[in-house]
């Protein structure tokens, strides 16, 4: 199915790990947000969008972590690690045949990974963000695609925070930075022109000079 939208869904983080209550790692508000991802990854399907499932799987030796979350890691039985349940998907949100998986290093999903050449290489030029946590990875991504020159969709309802308060305030900021921010039953509606390509307007801008 042709993609005439010219975006790409990415789900960031939906891992057992950041799900789970059980999980050191878990995020408050992640475990509600699974209906309205699943919804979502359906929409995008249908309108023949690929679908990016970007994880966070860490060495069993701990070499990867980040600084700031080692001792929380060890603390929590070094979880997330390939194979374990940490780093499992809910069942509703597993890749399938012709989905892409990322396994990123670092907070952003751009951040020393193949996702914008792969991205480049499909003439992408607008990301659909969902997944947790919001002012974290989420954020991280969203500013990093701007940097990159893509639009930029949110899906509120897809994302989560520990707070609410902490959620708000980050899609507030990101929709200030230039994001679009909408939820998965707006997301029904989408279609190739609810993103203004403003890359595409600003080189259209300077060939007229």
């Amino acid at each position: 199915m042709k993609n005439s939208t010219k975006s790409a869904f990415i789900l960031i983080d939906m891992e057992q790990g950041f799900i789970d209550p059980a999980s050191a790692h878990c995020i408050k508000g992640a475990a509600a947000t699974v209906p309205a991802c699943e919804a979502a990854i359906q929409t995008a399907r249908r309108k023949g969008i690929p679908v990016f499932f970007v994880k966070r799987i860490y060495r069993e030796d701990g070499s990867d972590v980040e600084c700031t979350r080692y001792q929380s890691w060890v603390a929590g039985g070094r979880s997330m690690a390939p194979g374990s349940y940490g780093a499992e998907e809910p069942e509703g949100l597993r890749p399938q045949e012709g989905d892409y998986t990322i396994i990123k290093p670092r907070w952003s999903a751009f951040f020393q990974t193949e996702l914008d050449l792969i991205l480049r290489r499909m003439d992408i030029r607008t990301v659909i963000l969902a997944g947790t946590t919001t002012p974290n990875c989420i954020r991280t991504t969203c500013y990093d695609a701007n940097a990159l020159d893509y639009n930029v969709v949110v899906l509120s309802d897809c994302t989560s925070s520990q707070t609410e308060e902490i959620q708000q305030a980050n899609l507030s900021d990101m929709e200030r930075m230039g994001a679009l921010i909408i939820n998965s039953r707006e997301f029904e509606h989408y279609e190739k022109h609810s993103v203004l390509d403003l890359a595409a307007g600003i080189r259209a801008d300077m060939e007229k000079r």
